[in-house]
């Protein structure tokens, strides 16, 4: 992973030991604090807010309401709620949530000031589909659909001299371990029917395919990364 991640070796190191076991937890970045690692329970509720009561406790951010969030594992899935509790409200990108929301492997979501990353390295249902294009090639993770954008960044201005990104460039992007976006590209070469292609073609077919079949938009590379 790379250094822009901003995770203390400590818990670097505890993100990679949760990922290889499969393990649900958050990776909250406060604004002008250190991100933080926080290991999501087996079954149960979880809250979080600015109040020391919260079992997540984001105490420098003002925007935060004491009582901002709920988690809940409900049916073998993470979901979030936002019911009336918070002033300033939940946010995934432009869309503010309203009730309950299934959360998947890579979901970012916005409370006050701060970002915060969902990770369920060991759902094997946290699927979606694109709106548009092949529905095969389309049945992509979101956390893949994550993947695919930071690779295919460098095409946002339409240059014929642009190469795909690098994994440390898509880790540092999606905030995941460079293993983990490794696995992610075997995945999608494999979805895209391209894996027996020479290594050095792969990764330029695989944005060609993405951006042909619109599971990826140009708008998307346009917009924002998530910092």
């Amino acid at each position: 992973m790379s250094a822009r991640s901003g995770l203390s070796p400590s818990e670097l190191k505890r993100r990679i030991e949760l990922e290889r076991a499969g393990r649900a937890f958050l990776e909250c970045r406060e604004l002008g604090a250190s991100p933080e690692i926080y290991e999501l329970p087996a079954s149960g509720r979880v809250t979080i807010g600015r109040g020391d009561g919260s079992d997540l406790t984001i105490a420098g951010d003002e925007k935060i309401s004491r009582l901002h969030a709920e988690l809940e594992r409900i049916g073998g899935s993470w979901v979030i709620t936002d019911d009336g509790l918070s002033r300033n409200g939940i946010w995934m990108g432009e869309e503010r949530v309203s009730g309950r929301r299934r959360l998947e492997d890579g979901d970012v979501f916005r409370i006050g000031a701060s970002l915060i990353l969902f990770r369920a390295p060991g759902d094997p249902d946290a699927r979606t589909a694109a709106a548009t294009g092949d529905p095969e090639l389309a049945q992509v993770t979101e956390a893949q659909r994550r993947v695919l954008v930071a690779l295919c960044r460098p095409f946002r201005d339409g240059s014929e001299f642009a190469v795909p990104a690098t994994n440390k460039e898509i880790a540092a992007e999606v905030y995941l371990s460079v293993e983990a976006v490794k696995s992610h590209l075997r995945a999608l070469f494999e979805r895209f029917e391209i894996g027996d292609l020479p290594q050095n073609q792969k990764r330029l077919k695989l944005v060609e395919n993405a951006l042909r079949s619109g599971v990826v938009s140009p708008r998307e590379l346009r917009d924002q990364p998530f910092r």
